[in-house]
Formats: structure tokens, sequence, C-alpha cells
């Protein structure tokens, strides 16, 4: 089985990857960081930006390395990590119908107070639009 789980370096999100060592240890985990960026660019400043993105990226990817190296043993735990830009419900999705995953496992919530409520719920989206059961931990 193929477990997504989405990682955004929330309290909620590490309490998934904790979720996916314990629960899905001997299944292939994939730990998705999406590096977001607000959307209405051209395709001009899209182009200009793409360095910045993908320094981002391995900046995202690094601290995904350091984060779960404090969070659990990873030892006889068959994962990856993977880093992509956008937005990251999408994202999550695309990745789980490219990838012929499983199961996604998400946090229930990444953001706090008014950001929360104006830019709405990631994990929602992800609920309503996965093409696999989703886990929303907490």
């Amino acid at each position: 089985m193929k477990v997504l789980v989405a990682y955004d370096g929330s309290a909620p999100a590490q309490k998934a990857v904790e979720y996916a060592f314990d629960e899905y240890a001997d299944e292939e985990i994939t730990l998705l960081r999406v590096v977001e960026f607000a959307d209405g660019y051209t395709e001009a400043s899209i182009r200009a930006i793409q360095d910045l993105l993908d320094d981002r990226e391995e900046e995202a990817a690094a601290k995904l390395r350091e984060d779960l190296m404090d969070l659990v043993d990873t030892s006889g735990v068959d994962f990856r990590m993977e880093v992509a830009s956008g937005d990251p419900a999408r994202e999550v999705v695309k990745y789980a119908e490219e990838n012929d995953v499983d199961h996604i496992l998400v946090g229930s919530h990444g953001r706090k107070g008014v950001s929360r409520i104006l830019l709405g719920s990631v994990a929602e989206r992800i609920v309503r639009r996965a093409p696999v059961s989703v886990t929303l931990v907490r």
C-alpha cells in the first residue's frame, strides 16, 4: 500500500507523520511538502521566479529532513520525501492521482485564526477532492 502524508510543518502535520510511522511502518510512505505561492502570476513572472521557487523547494526539503529526524525513528520504515510547488491541496491530490497512492494522511489544520477562515482549509479541500481515502489526524 502507498501512503501519502501531506506535511506543512504544523503540529497536526507532525502528528500525521508520527501516525503514519506508527500505523503504516510496513507500507511505502511518502512525505509531501508543498511550497505555496500566490496565484495570479503571469507567465513572464512565473519564469522570473522559477529560480526562487527552486531555492524554496530545496530549503523545504532540507527542513523536512531536519523535522523528520526530530520527530520519529526512521529506521526500518520505507519512506521517501517529495517537494512540490503550488496550491497545497491541489498538489497533494495531483500527487496522489499520478502516483497510485492508496491512502492520504493529513493534519487537521495548519493555519490558525483568521487566515484559516479567509484562506479556507487545505485539509477540507484534500478530503473533498482526493481520489482515495483520507485520514485527518489531530
